[in-house]
C-alpha cells in the first residue's frame, strides 16, 4: 500500500484583511519532529521563505463562506498584496474556526499569542494567551448584542494546544495507537508544565483534559443530563519521566451523576433541588457504564457532606451506587525501551458539589501516593520512603496540584480553588483563609451576575446551541410580565435612593412631623422593594437565554 504524504502543520501564519474577504496564508515553516524551538517574533521576512505553492484559506466577509486557495509564486502578487501594502495584515498562530452568534453574525477566531510551557512526547506545548476575533457577516441592528459573548471568548483562560501532539489521549491509549493518530493537532487542552526535580532529573507533568458534553458554569451546569454526562468532568493524568522510564496515573471528576440543580436567587447558598429522583439509578448506572467502558473499574470517592442540603444528594448517590461495584485501580508504566511494564486497569472517580475545592485536595493527595508508588516501582525510592523526605520535591510537587487546581476552578468557577493553601502548604493558613473569603465573594458575584452570559457563550462555542437566522435577525430573549423588566442594578440602586431619602427625612423631623410620614414612606418603599427582589431572586440573576434551567 502507497503511503500518504505527510500533512504539513504550519505554526505560523499570516491573516490579510482584504475589503471582501479574508486569506490566511501560511508562513511554510512546517512542523517536524525535531521541531521544539519557538520564536514569535519573527519579522515579515518570515513571508520571504514560501515554498513554490502552499495551500491558503480564503473567508468571504460578506457571508462567511469558506475557501481553500493554493497560491503558487507566479500568482501570489497576484491573490496577495505586497508587504508594503497599507491593507492590515496579522501573524497569527492558529485558527480556531468561525463562530455564528444568535445575532446571525459570523466571527473567525483565531490564535494571535502564544507561550511555549513545556513539551509532551517530545514536542512543544503552547499556551493560548490572546484570542481575537474577526467579523465575517455582522447584522448592524444586533452588533452591540454581540459584544458579551465575544468577550467571553477572549477571556477564556486555560487553552493549551499542540501543533503535532494529541492531548486528548493518556500515554496508555497512545501506547496502543498507531502513529497517525498519536500525532493528530489537539488545541483545546488544559496543560500544567513538567518540572525537573531531585538528583535524578525526574520530571512531573500534569494534564487535565476536559470533557464538553456537559461544559459551562459553576451554577448553570450541575449534576448529569439523561444520557450520563456530567458538568465539570475533568480527566486528569499525572506522567513521570526519568531515565528513559514513562509512568501514568488518570484520575477523573465529575459532578454527582444523576439530575440535579442549584438555580441562583441571590441568597449566598441556592437550595439542591434534584429532578425526576426516580431516574437516578438509570442516570447514575449509565455514567459508570460510559467510565467503565473507557477505564475500566471505577473506585467513586465521594466527597460530599451527610449532612443539611448536601445529605440529601449524597443519599440519592448512595442508593443510586447500590448495583454499582468497583475493583482495584492500578497505573501505567513503561520501561526505558517503551515496553509495557504495567497496564492500568480502571480509575478513582472523585466528587464533592463543585468538584473543585475538597476534590483537587483528595485527588493531590490519590497522585502523592501512587507517585511513591511508581518510584519505588522504578528503584528510585526505598521501601518506605515518601516524597515529604525530600522538602524540594515535596515544596514544587505541592505547588503544581495546587496550580492545576486554581486553572480547574478558574474555568468553572471563575476563581482560584479554595483550599489551595492547604494543597500548597499542607495546613491552613490566616492568609489562605483570608484568600478563601474573597475568592467566595468573588463566586457569588460571579455566579449571580455574569455566569449567564458566559453559559450562553460556551454553549455557542461548543456547538451545544447552534444559531440560525431568522428573517429578522432576532435572538432568544427574556420572558414577559416581571421577568422581562427586572434588573437588579435597576433595583439595588432604587433601594439605595429611598434609604437616602428616609435617613435625610428623618433628620428633619424635628422641624416638622411631616418628614416622619415621608421619612416612612421611603423606608417602606425601599424594604417592599427589596423583600420584591428577595422573593423573586431567580429573574434578577443574570441567568442563560439559550438553554433554560429546568425550573
Amino acid at each position: 500500500m502507497e503511503k500518504k504524504d505527510d500533512v504539513n502543520v504550519y505554526r505560523k501564519m499570516r491573516l490579510w484583511e482584504l475589503e471582501d474577504e479574508y486569506i490566511i496564508q501560511p508562513i511554510p515553516i512546517p512542523i517536524n519532529d525535531n521541531d521544539s524551538n519557538d520564536n514569535d517574533n519573527d519579522n515579515d521576512s518570515d513571508t520571504a521563505a514560501a515554498a513554490s505553492s502552499c495551500m491558503s484559506m480564503s473567508i468571504s466577509r460578506v457571508d462567511g463562506s469558506v475557501k481553500q486557495l493554493i497560491i503558487d509564486d507566479d500568482d501570489d502578487h497576484q491573490l496577495l498584496p505586497p508587504p508594503t501594502s497599507t491593507t492590515t495584515n496579522t501573524i497569527i498562530f492558529g485558527v480556531l474556526g468561525i463562530l455564528k452568534l444568535l445575532s446571525g453574525s459570523s466571527y473567525l477566531v483565531v490564535i494571535t499569542e502564544r507561550q511555549s510551557v513545556g513539551s509532551y512526547l517530545g514536542h512543544p506545548i503552547y499556551k493560548i494567551n490572546s484570542l481575537k476575533t474577526f467579523p465575517c457577516l455582522i447584522h448592524q441592528n444586533q452588533h452591540h448584542d454581540d459584544t458579551p459573548l465575544l468577550n467571553v471568548i477572549h477571556n477564556t483562560p486555560g487553552l493549551y494546544f499542540s501543533y503535532h501532539s494529541n492531548l486528548t489521549l493518556s500515554a496508555q491509549r497512545l501506547y496502543d495507537l498507531t502513529d497517525e493518530s498519536k500525532t493528530l493537532p489537539l488545541w483545546r487542552q488544559h496543560f500544567q508544565a513538567p518540572i525537573g526535580i531531585g538528583k535524578h532529573i525526574i520530571h512531573i507533568t500534569l494534564i487535565a483534559r476536559r470533557c464538553t458534553r456537559r461544559i459551562g458554569t459553576r451554577m448553570w451546569r450541575r449534576g448529569a443530563d439523561a444520557d450520563g454526562f456530567v458538568a465539570n468532568f475533568v480527566e486528569t493524568e499525572q506522567i513521570l519521566h526519568m531515565n528513559g522510564y514513562t509512568a501514568s496515573f488518570v484520575q477523573v471528576r465529575g459532578s454527582i451523576p444523576f439530575l440535579w440543580e442549584q438555580i441562583v436567587d441571590l441568597t449566598y447558598k441556592p437550595k439542591f433541588e434534584v429532578i425526576r429522583r426516580e431516574e437516578a439509578p438509570r442516570v447514575a448506572d449509565r455514567h459508570f457504564l460510559d467510565l467503565r467502558k473507557k477505564y475500566g473499574a471505577v473506585l467513586a470517592v465521594d466527597l460530599v457532606n451527610k449532612n443539611g442540603g448536601e445529605g440529601s444528594l449524597s443519599e440519592v448517590f448512595a442508593n443510586a451506587m447500590q448495583t454499582i461495584g468497583s475493583d482495584d485501580v492500578r497505573y501505567h508504566l513503561l520501561n526505558e525501551k517503551g515496553e509495557k511494564l504495567k497496564e492500568q486497569i480502571g480509575v478513582v472517580r472523585t466528587n464533592c458539589i463543585d468538584c473543585l475545592d475538597r476534590t483537587n485536595v483528595t485527588q493531590s493527595m490519590i497522585g502523592r501516593k501512587m507517585l511513591e508508588t511508581q518510584l519505588r516501582r522504578i528503584g528510585v525510592f526505598g521501601a518506605e520512603e515518601t516524597i515529604i523526605e525530600h522538602p524540594n520535591f515535596d515544596k514544587n510537587y505541592k505547588i503544581l496540584w495546587a496550580n492545576h487546581g486554581d486553572e480547574i476552578s478558574i474555568q468553572y468557577s471563575g476563581t482560584p480553588a479554595l483550599k489551595g493553601d492547604f494543597v500548597r502548604f499542607g495546613q491552613r493558613t490566616n492568609q489562605g483563609i483570608a484568600k478563601d473569603g474573597w475568592n467566595s465573594l468573588a463566586r457569588y458575584y460571579l455566579n449571580n451576575f455574569v455566569d449567564g452570559t458566559k453559559q450562553d457563550a460556551l454553549d455557542l462555542l461548543h456547538g451545544h446551541y447552534i444559531a440560525s437566522v431568522s428573517r429578522d435577525g432576532t435572538t432568544p430573549s427574556k420572558g414577559g410580565g416581571l421577568e422581562s423588566i427586572a434588573s437588579f442594578p435597576l433595583a439595588f440602586s432604587i433601594i439605595m435612593t429611598g434609604l437616602f431619602f428616609a435617613f435625610t427625612s428623618l433628620r428633619q423631623v424635628r422641624y416638622d412631623y411631616w418628614h416622619l410620614f415621608f421619612s416612612i414612606l421611603w423606608a417602606s418603599m425601599s424594604i417592599g422593594i427589596a423583600m420584591a427582589v428577595k422573593a423573586n431572586g431567580r429573574i434578577f440573576c443574570n441567568r442563560p437565554r439559550l438553554h433554560k434551567p429546568r425550573s
